[in-house]
């Protein structure tokens, strides 16, 4: 199966930045459209981000539109989620994902990371 690790996040003050990282292993990476989710306690997963296989599209929610920057460099086999302006509301586990298509929708994607945290306090 694809392997995808995620790795950058951490606790931040509200307006500062980080740069979550989700590296690929054992399959062709530009195969794959990927995605950003995130999960905070007692909610569901919600969508964030997604970026298509060559990342010349991608998708934001709401919510992180203007703040939040996807991207991939297909030859290094990792996507990247900038997060400037971060929020408190922001906090919450971010998870990597991938599928055969750029969409919104969870179970659209197969294959996911373990999370990696990300806390904004005020």
């Amino acid at each position: 199966q694809v392997q995808l690790v995620e790795s950058g996040g951490g606790l931040v003050q509200a307006g500062g930045s980080l740069r979550l990282s989700c590296a690929h292993s054992g399959r062709v990476f530009i195969s794959y459209a990927m995605g950003w989710f995130r999960q905070a306690p007692g909610k569901e997963r919600e969508f964030v981000a997604a970026i298509s296989r060559t990342g010349s599209s991608t998708y934001y929610a709401d919510s992180v539109k203007g703040r939040f920057t996807i991207s991939r460099d297909n030859a290094k086999n990792t996507v990247y989620l900038q997060m400037n302006s971060l929020k408190p509301e922001d906090t919450a586990v971010y998870y990597c994902a991938a599928g055969l298509s750029t969409t919104s929708t969870m179970t659209s994607y197969p294959y996911w990371g373990q999370g990696t945290q990300v806390t904004v306090s005020s």
